[in-house]
């Protein structure tokens, strides 16, 4: 059995192996591979941290997903079909900059064949083929989400709608933290993660706007302008 090392010391990691083998017990025959991602793979879990266990199947079988709390741990549990999953790592969608850390960092538990190896490479031989300009399409993309996020924030903290407002500032910094990676190829571990490596945590919306104007201005300049005219949008 191959099994990467992480942590079983502690309640997380603990608490990962028993998740592992109970579901290898009563699934034995429809899973393929078993795995963690996020903090307890990267080695920094803390207590607050989840457990982000991801089971492998070979069919439309096996246990469900789930989230709840187990023992007072968090638990994270995605199931994905084989096939599915490895589709999932040769695609790219504009939440790229979110999801690349799990299929470069995820760590086996119970992997016999190396699917999380394969489909790492298979991540990876996507980048590698994959042209900048889709990249910046995707990209457009999330601007445009942040954009718009940000006029709504500035038009309800104009009607004193402070609460709201500040969920629409929120989305707009993480969307526009993902711009920043896509246009620069950088995945990140999570929101929180994504925001602060960009500098945006703390962006206020005088702030945010100018950031936006800037990376419309780069996205015009790499060939994917912002705006148009009505046949733009259909090309």
């Amino acid at each position: 059995m191959q099994q990467d090392e992480i942590d079983v010391t502690g309640p997380r990691g603990y608490l990962a192996v028993r998740l592992r083998d109970v579901i290898q017990a009563r699934w034995s025959a429809e899973v393929r591979a078993i795995g963690v991602h996020g903090s307890l793979a990267h080695g920094d879990d803390t207590d607050g941290s989840d457990v982000n266990l991801v089971v492998v199947t070979y069919r439309q079988t096996g246990p469900r997903p789930a989230l709840r709390k187990v023992d007072g741990v968090m638990v994270d549990l995605t199931v994905v079909n084989a096939d599915e999953g490895m589709r999932r790592a040769r695609e790219l969608t504009p939440r790229w900059p979110l999801i690349a850390d799990r299929y470069v960092t995820t760590k086996s538990l119970f992997d016999p064949h190396g699917w999380f190896a394969a489909q790492r490479d298979a991540h990876l031989g996507k980048l590698a083929e994959t042209r900048p300009g889709e990249f910046t399409g995707l990209a457009r993309r999330n601007w445009c989400v942040a954009s718009a996020a940000h006029v709504r924030a500035v038009r309800l903290a104009e009607w004193y709608e402070t609460d709201a407002a500040l969920v629409l500032i929120a989305e707009a910094r993480l969307h526009a933290a993902m711009v920043a990676g896509l246009l620069s190829r950088t995945y990140f571990r999570n929101r929180a993660d994504a925001v602060k490596r960009t500098g945006l945590a703390g962006a206020d919306m005088t702030e945010l706007g100018a950031v936006l104007k800037q990376q419309a201005e780069e996205l015009t300049a790499r060939g994917r302008p912002v705006d148009g005219s009505l046949k733009d949008l259909f090309e």
